[in-house]
This record gives C-alpha cells, structure tokens and sequence, in this order.
C-alpha cells in the first residue's frame, strides 16, 4: 500500500466517523475497555477455535464429554464451554481445574497478540488528557496484566482491570466487572463509556446503563452489534483519536 493509498484509507475512516461521535467521547470521564477485540486480538495467532477444541478434549479425556452439548462442543468460542460446564457444576473443582487451563491458554496467546490499530495510541492520549481508564473482561486478569505489561500500558489502567473471576455466572452480558469498575472509581454510569466488540458488551453496558462504542471490525461483527441493539459503531479506533486530539 503506498503513502497515498494509507492517507486516503485514513482521511474515509475519519469522515465515516458516526455523527455524534465527539459528543460521546466528550462526555466521558471514564473509559472502560473491554479487552479482546477493542485493545488487541488475543487469539491473532494462538487462535480461539483451537482453544476451544482443545477444552471439549480435555473433558472427553476426562470422560466428560456428554456435558456438553453437540453445538457446545463444535463452538469456536473457549468462554461458551467453560461457561456451558460452569452451568451444571457451578463452583466445582472441575470448572476451577477447566477455568486455569484456559487462563494458560490465553497466556500463551499474548505473545503473538496484535495490538488494535491506533489502540496504544489512543489509550496514552486518553491517559495524558486526563481521562480514567479501566479494563472489564471477561478473559482473566492475569493475561490482561501481562499484556499490558508487554506494550508498557499498565499505567494507563492500573489497579483498573477486572476480569474474569470464579464467578463465571459473573461474566458479560453480565454488568458485574462494569460495576465493579465504576464503583472502585467512584464513577456515575452517565459519565462513563464502554467500548467494546460483541453483543455480550453492549448488553452488559446496557445493563449497566453505561453509553456504549461498538468497534467492529468487520461487517459480520457491526452486524451482530446492530442485531443486538447498538447504535455507535466504528470500524476503527482512528477517528476516536482524532477527535480527542482535535479536542485538546
């Protein structure tokens, strides 16, 4: 792609930033970020589906494998069957023994994690203005902090990041880790913002009655936000940062 080409591309993300946009950033004072997706691609390359496979054989090597159902088991989603298995032993040792071997897993996936385009960015402008930022996940703390820690971004968050905890009924579209972020903050809903990529973030933020960003990345996940009920939708975290910058 040449210089033209990469200005072009970035002057239509800005335009087709949606029309209210300014006003939603402007009123924030806390930024909550869901993790996979709106900072990085956790499974860029550790990819997810092989995550999941690899649980459903855990389960069947443990004869375990009638837990789940037919679509539970052929899910590329690792949260999906850890929760499927929390639901009819919730609190057991098996879900705690199933929930740590997903953690390694995701550990394993931050080193070859990509960075979300203008992330870092717009993270250390959101910091230098002025702005709180927290962390609401459902993938575990743990890999949150490494991440971070890898693109030297803790500061930004910490002690901000709340993640996935045993309480897996706790999880999004549950608004628990959004209220427990607002709550150690001392933040009202109303002058928060969530930004998030899957219908399970904006229930959540609704929830929470938490204005909500979608980033989307592509037209199959901006569908499934729209389907949802979301509204405010990029497909790049670019004219955010422009706004911000054009702001101050």
């Amino acid at each position: 792609m040449t210089s033209e080409t990469q200005a072009e591309a970035v002057t239509k993300r800005t335009e087709g930033a949606p029309e209210g946009l300014g006003d939603l950033i402007g009123r924030a004072r806390v930024v909550l970020w869901d993790f996979d997706g709106p900072v990085c691609r956790l499974f860029a390359r550790h990819r997810a589906e092989r995550v999941a496979t690899d649980l459903v054989d855990w389960l069947a090597a443990r004869g375990l494998r009638g837990l789940l159902t037919e679509g539970e088991r052929e899910s590329p989603d690792p949260h999906l069957v850890l929760r499927a298995v929390d639901r009819r032993h919730p609190g057991s040792d098996l879900v705690e023994e199933l929930e740590e071997y997903l953690t390694k897993e995701e550990l394993k996936a931050t080193s070859s994690a990509m960075p979300t385009p203008y992330a870092d960015p717009l993270i250390r402008t959101w910091t230098a203005m002025g702005s709180r930022l927290a962390i609401a996940t459902n993938n575990s703390p743990r890999v949150v902090r490494t991440y971070l820690a890898g693109r030297g971004l803790t500061s930004c968050f910490s002690p901000h990041i709340y993640g996935r905890t045993q309480q897996l009924n706790h999880l999004k579209p549950h608004p628990h880790c959004l209220n427990r972020a607002l709550n150690a903050m001392g933040a009202a809903p109303g002058d928060a913002l969530m930004i998030g990529d899957t219908p399970s973030d904006y229930l959540a933020a609704r929830a929470a009655s938490v204005p909500f960003l979608g980033y989307a990345r592509n037209e199959r996940k901006a569908s499934l936000l729209r389907e949802a009920g979301a509204t405010m939708l990029i497909d790049s975290l670019h004219p955010v940062l422009t706004n911000l910058r054009n702001s101050g």
